[in-house]
């Protein structure tokens, strides 16, 4: 889709760097714009070395590699996006709006009426909610949507049009979080690593879901806001039943860090505790992670923008 993703993408993203992560060994196709920057495994093997192996292939978590080579060019928000993804005639300039989200201060609801049919007294006529500024906004999508694979074998059997939700993530509630059209602050850059997927690994297409587990676990607790917008059965099976499990281990963690990385940690811990060899390498893979992004922040201090 990357001819398709160049095209329908040129001129529409003003004042920003694009990086592309092509998943190959070597890159296979040109890309000659001024402010572009094109990736692929040979370059991730030469700069992370040692520490490569955190970073997937033949799965979209490689994106990750993208995320520390926008950190250390200086981005204060990294908009990612999968390469079948295109502008909407309803949003023409998608940036913009994913700026003016995550620039909103989000309204948290922190009521809750009694009755159902009226307000009782004491309940408060107009300051109701909470503000937060929004360090995640998870941007939506028309056409084909981003169902499991049990719900898309069903729903291709049915004419069915889902509705979606534009609004804060209520405090203490988890969401799937889909990586194909996301936004993000650089703040929050330790813990958001999409995670060990792919041909290799027992999982698949759950790196951005269960990334999007500890980021809003995260979020909850330093009081950051997350504003929200045909897979293969065989791949997918896998992760059902520990999706279910992962979720919860996370939601009894007490976080006590005071930084987006020490948070992290004490996620990569209940993560570790899971009964699956595969976990306890994830959690190594994480620790790297927020080291590695915390070191990409560093490096990009100087040339923000």
């Amino acid at each position: 889709s990357l001819e398709r993703f160049l095209a329908e993408w040129d001129g529409k993203l003003p004042e920003c760097r694009v990086i592309v992560v092509e998943d190959n060994p070597q890159r296979t196709f040109p890309i000659d714009r001024e402010h572009w920057w094109h990736f692929c495994h040979e370059d991730i093997d030469r700069d992370l070395a040692g520490d490569a192996w955190i970073i997937p292939r033949k799965t979209d978590c490689v994106r990750s590699y993208g995320y520390l080579k926008a950190l250390e060019m200086g981005a204060e928000v990294i908009l990612t996006l999968d390469d079948d993804c295109y502008p909407s005639a309803d949003y023409p300039n998608p940036l913009r709006t994913h700026l003016e989200q995550l620039e909103s201060p989000g309204a948290s609801e922190c009521w809750f009426s009694t009755c159902t049919n009226f307000k009782p007294r004491g309940y408060p006529y107009y300051a109701t909610a909470r503000s937060l500024p929004v360090a995640i906004n998870h941007g939506l999508w028309e056409g084909v949507p981003d169902f499991d694979a049990p719900t898309q074998l069903l729903h291709s059997r049915l004419h069915f049009t889902p509705g979606w939700v534009d609004a804060i993530v209520p405090k203490g509630s988890f969401f799937p979080m889909c990586g194909m059209n996301l936004s993000f602050r650089r703040d929050i850059a330790p813990c958001f690593y999409f995670l060990l997927m792919g041909t290799v690994y027992p999982f698949d297409r759950f790196g951005d879901i269960w990334c999007g587990i500890f980021a809003k676990k995260i979020c909850d607790h330093l009081g950051w806001g997350v504003r929200t917008g045909p897979p293969n059965l065989a791949k997918e099976t896998a992760g059902l039943e520990w999706n279910e499990r992962l979720w919860v281990a996370v939601d009894s963690v007490v976080l006590t860090g005071n930084d987006v990385a020490t948070c992290y940690a004490q996620v990569a811990d209940a993560v570790q505790g899971l009964d699956h060899p595969y976990f306890e390498k994830l959690a190594t893979a994480m620790r790297v992670w927020a080291r590695l992004a915390q070191a990409s922040v560093r490096k990009g201090q100087g040339a923000r923008w």
